[in-house]
């Protein structure tokens, strides 16, 4: 996407994505902490990780990673899911709240765009726009199934305990993997297979609520 030619060519425009992108893995973090602490953990809490202080969770390869190629990560929230009450309906809660709220922050951004005095002024429109591609694609990504992401944890919920430990030992190795399938292309259409659901669902919400 290339969003760090920014920085050259409209540095204004690139702070104010700059703010508006960081903000949106990091409120994806604090999500996950939220939901864990209101099903009875309290671990996030505990680090000081639910709060939107950019210094509290920002990873320095994420980080470059959001602005260089589109998607990126901050430091993953700590959750203990032993101490979780409600077991499964919380784990997939917790590991929903993350996508949920790239979701919903697509989803403000593209109303926000339905105002004339918005989208009219081209910095907004190309701002927002971003935004909400950006999202989607971190909501998209992180669905998928493969440890660590968010998606693992979900499937991991309607798995058997057997099926649960052999996924559970992917993760040492599930950034490898991933790197190796989003760069030979593998992983493609799969977050496009995502990124459709995400789309569709936010255009039933705006048939719901805006027809």
């Amino acid at each position: 996407m290339g969003l760090i030619s920014l920085l050259f060519s409209n540095p204004q425009l690139f702070i104010v994505l700059a703010v508006l992108l960081l903000y949106s893995v990091i409120a994806h973090e604090v999500a996950h902490g939220w939901v864990a602490h209101l099903f009875g953990d309290d671990t996030a809490r505990y680090y000081g990780r639910l709060t939107l202080n950019p210094r509290s969770h920002l990873d320095p390869i994420g980080t470059l990673m959001l602005f260089l190629v589109g998607f990126g990560w901050a430091r993953p929230v700590p959750v203990d899911y032993y101490r979780l009450r409600g077991s499964r309906l919380a784990l997939v809660c917790v590991s929903l709240a993350g996508c949920a709220t790239n979701i919903l922050i697509a989803t403000v951004a593209l109303f926000l765009l339905q105002f004339r005095a918005i989208s009219s002024n081209s910095g907004f429109y190309t701002a927002l726009s971003i935004v909400v591609r950006i999202n989607i694609i971190l909501g998209a990504f992180n669905l998928i199934p493969i440890p660590p992401l968010d998606g693992s944890r979900i499937l991991m919920a309607f798995l058997p305990e057997d099926a649960q430990q052999g996924l559970a030992r992917l993760e040492p190795y599930g950034f490898f993997i991933l790197i190796f399938l989003l760069f030979t292309g593998l992983l493609n259409p799969v977050i496009i297979f995502m990124q459709n659901i995400i789309y569709g669902f936010i255009a039933f919400l705006f048939h719901l609520f805006f027809r």
